[in-house]
């Protein structure tokens, strides 16, 4: 089977939680600043020396006078419109059509070539064949996948929803059809064949075989039709249960008087007739429970925000029954043992189990130090009253004391004047030059190459290899922009071969009416996109768009990032250095495509370079006066943010618990009740007081349809990372997180192999732990036991 393509927008869990947060707060206005008199002077674009790439690329997100930097570039009267990244099919909306066209008459040659296999020869080809089926399809797919959702031209956006949709539909007709999984099961079951394949192969032939199996394509016709209604049904009550999801009281009101503490301002602002009236899911509801200081209103507060209605309980408990109801046709005993059986580091419910108790226990002393706090906190507050924290007690005092801590800095946080856009892209170039020998170098763009004119195009070149990848960065807020930050994989890393190379020739010789012309057969190979030239084989260059929202200055100087959206764009060049430092051969096993919990591990430990003293050194300096960033102001910073960081991780345990439960064998019990399920956890393993009987806020748990029975993997690598900040860089200590052999070592051991080694090993040998080698349980239950205390709080 091709697999269920994974979309090229790889949206983690931290990038959908900022998401989420998003929707909480206002949005965090970028802070306006006079622009240094150096980024006026005109700029030479001829190619110099490093020192002066270094610099252009401050310049290209920085410098007003460079802000056209690409317009000149981008209309397409007086120059060849080379085509969106140029792929020279992409010129014009029709282009994708063709496009789509094209690849399905191209997949369906190497379907018949597949099917047709009957020699040793030609089942050892077998697993490259599918390789590039599944390579062929995503060419379309990621790229319209991408165009679809954030180009700004409408008629190009329904070019490509078409494209998607053709190629898609044909993907699935592949999907039900038998042949396909008979013949790589021919393969497999041939021992010479197997012999024959190297790790990487025999890898991308077993993923290939599970998802066969998981697509339930070994059922009678029947079922399988069953399958995909059962599916089908999923999709949409999931849709459905994030889109639609509601409380049971949709305001809450008091008398004005009961909301003493509170924003006066804001609380204004609701107030009609002495009554204040906020909308239970709203961030100033949010805010109200931090601040007001009567706790009966709290308490009203908090049973409204954590009571989904009964409507959205019904849709939430019949998408996870039609769950259970696909994994038992499929032959698995549950929903959970079906998703973490082939995808997943965990690969077993039990192993998550044992993970998340062991974490959840290592945790528990260091809750019961910050609930210490928070009753003594209260104590102070409300003398002579014997002290029980309560539940909607937990966020007003812990407000009280992180409000303490901030009054007691050494000065107001304006730690966004030395986090301007090109001194953190520069200092992403320079840390990346580092430890893997890596750098941004700008480049101009051509007619018809990128979207809009803000886009930068960024080549990502290698000291040992020449040009390796394609950056292309398009991180300024537009309204018709999605404020979710996101990694997109246009396209994947992958070796074309020489029969490919040949049949491209023969094609473009032909000269097909309607069809580009190519300037060389292995142009015409990848669709006139980049390729490399390595050890005398041809590869894809991966081709990446980076997207955000940072808001302009509007002439008025660079932009500037507060902490969290610097700790963001660290955060999303994670997942971009693991596609670029990938160097596989077959596209199913490309950067982020490996085991879904793994592909959080570079992106999670990039949060950890961006709070090191020797790497803010890099690039954090103010952006008028050049002075460089006292780290004082990020340790004071990162002490509130941390000061009850073992309360939010019990809540997160308890959060992937209740996703592995809902996954569970309970499901196929008569009487599930989502509710009983959630309060009983809560009970069980917090330290923290539950929720009160008749809430049930397991109705506002988006992540339920996206991340069904892998929520876990957001804790897991946070300890992953944290360990590998710890042994591989030493934590920063004496220069640790700038030191090349550092750097070798996790791309040597971990990142270069992308998804085609196992990554227990990946794990065992850049840690040197042999414990992980196996990845079960006992592995599991170890990485639990890493939690560490956060110490920057004091």
């Amino acid at each position: 089977m091709i697999k269920n393509i994974r979309s090229g927008l790889w949206t983690c869990s931290r990038c959908l939680r900022q998401a989420s947060r998003a929707k909480e707060q206002p949005r965090r206005w970028l802070s306006s600043a006079p622009s240094p008199a150096q980024f006026d002077r005109p700029i030479d674009h001829s190619p110099t020396d490093l020192k002066h790439d270094d610099l252009l690329l401050r310049q290209i997100f920085d410098s007003p006078a460079l802000k056209d930097f690409a317009k000149p570039l981008f209309k397409t009267g007086s120059r060849e419109n080379v085509g969106l990244f140029r792929n020279k099919y992409l010129t014009s909306p029709q282009g994708f059509l063709t496009f789509a066209d094209v690849t399905i008459k191209r997949a369906q040659r190497l379907v018949d070539k597949v099917l047709n296999a009957s020699t040793l020869d030609e089942y050892k080809a077998v697993v490259r064949d599918l390789d590039r089926l599944s390579d062929l399809l995503c060419r379309v797919l990621d790229v319209s996948d991408f165009v679809r959702v954030t180009h700004p031209d409408e008629k190009i956006q329904a070019a490509a929803s078409h494209a998607w949709s053709l190629v898609y539909q044909y993907m699935n007709q592949l999907n039900t059809a038998t042949g396909l999984s008979d013949q790589l099961g021919k393969a497999l079951d041939s021992p010479e064949v197997m012999t024959s394949w190297n790790e990487e192969e025999q890898t991308v032939a077993m993923l290939l075989q599970q998802d066969f199996m998981k697509s339930a394509i070994h059922l009678p016709k029947g079922s399988r039709d069953q399958f995909v209604d059962l599916s089908q049904g999923i999709s949409e009550l999931g849709s459905y249960f994030v889109q639609d999801m509601q409380p049971e009281q949709k305001f809450v009101e008091f008398p004005s008087s009961k909301f003493y503490g509170m924003n006066p301002q804001m609380a204004q602002r609701y107030t009609r007739r002495g009554v204040i009236r906020l909308p239970t899911l709203s961030p100033e509801a949010t805010l109200a429970l931090r601040t007001v200081h009567d706790e009966e209103t709290r308490k009203a507060i908090y049973y409204a925000m954590r009571t989904a209605s009964t409507k959205s309980i019904q849709v939430l408990e019949a998408m996870l029954k039609s769950r259970a109801e696909l994994a038992n046709l499929s032959g698995f005993e549950s929903y959970g043992h079906m998703a973490l059986h082939d995808k997943m580091m965990a690969k077993t419910p039990e192993s998550v189990h044992q993970f998340l108790m062991a974490l959840a226990k290592h945790n528990a002393p260091l809750v019961d130090e910050e609930i210490a706090d928070l009753l003594k906190e209260k104590g102070q507050n409300t003398p002579g009253v014997t002290s029980e924290l309560q539940p909607w007690d937990k966020d007003y005092y812990m407000e009280r004391i992180r409000s303490s801590m901030r009054s007691r800095r050494r000065g107001n946080d304006h730690l966004s004047a030395y986090f301007s856009l090109g001194t953190v892209m520069q200092g992403l170039s320079r840390l990346f030059t580092r430890l893997y020998g890596i750098r941004f170098v700008p480049r101009d763009t051509l007619p018809g190459e990128t979207w809009h004119p803000d886009v930068r195009r960024l080549d990502v070149v290698s000291d040992t290899d020449g040009h390796v990848a394609v950056l292309y960065c398009d991180l300024f807020y537009r309204a018709d922009k999605s404020p979710n930050p996101a990694h997109f994989t246009v396209r994947c890393s992958r070796e074309i071969s020489e029969g490919e190379i040949r049949e491209a020739a023969e094609q473009n010789a032909a000269g097909a009416e309607g069809l580009p012309k190519f300037e060389s057969p292995i142009d015409a190979a990848n669709d006139g996109m980049h390729v490399s030239h390595q050890s005398g084989a041809v590869k894809q260059l991966p081709t990446i768009a980076l997207v955000c929202d940072f808001e302009e200055n509007q002439g008025h100087g660079p932009a500037l990032l507060d902490y969290y959206q610097m700790e963001t764009l660290f955060h999303e060049m994670g997942h971009a250095i693991h596609s670029i430092l990938a160097r596989t051969s077959l596209q199913n096993v490309a950067g982020t495509r490996c085991a879904t919990d793994f592909a959080e591990l570079p992106s999670t430990l990039m949060e950890h370079f961006c709070a090191d003293p020797s790497v803010l050194g890099l690039f954090a300096r103010h952006h008028a006066s050049d002075e460089p960033l006292p780290y004082e102001m990020v340790v004071d910073k990162l002490r509130v943010s941390t000061r009850f960081e073992a309360s939010d991780r019990e809540n997160q345990i308890i959060l992937a618990m209740l996703d592995q439960q809902y996954h569970s064998s309970l499901l196929n019990q008569d009487r599930f009740d989502s509710t009983e399920v959630y309060l009983g956890l809560q009970r069980q393993f917090g330290r923290l007081a539950p929720d009160p009987r008749g809430t049930r806020w397991q109705g506002f748990f988006g992540h339920l349809f996206g991340y069904g029975s892998t929520y876990y993997s957001y804790l897991f690598d946070q300890v992953l990372s944290t360990r590998v900040w710890q042994v591989v860089f030493a934590a920063g200590q004496r220069g640790a997180a700038l030191d090349r052999e550092n750097g070798e070592r996790l791309k040597e051991n971990m990142l270069r192999w992308g998804g085609s080694r196992d990554p227990w090993r990946c794990l065992s040998d850049a840690l040197r732990d042999e414990r992980l080698r196996d990845g079960d349980e006992t592995a599991m239950r170890l990485v639990g036991s890493w939690v560490v205390k956060d110490d920057r709080h004091g």
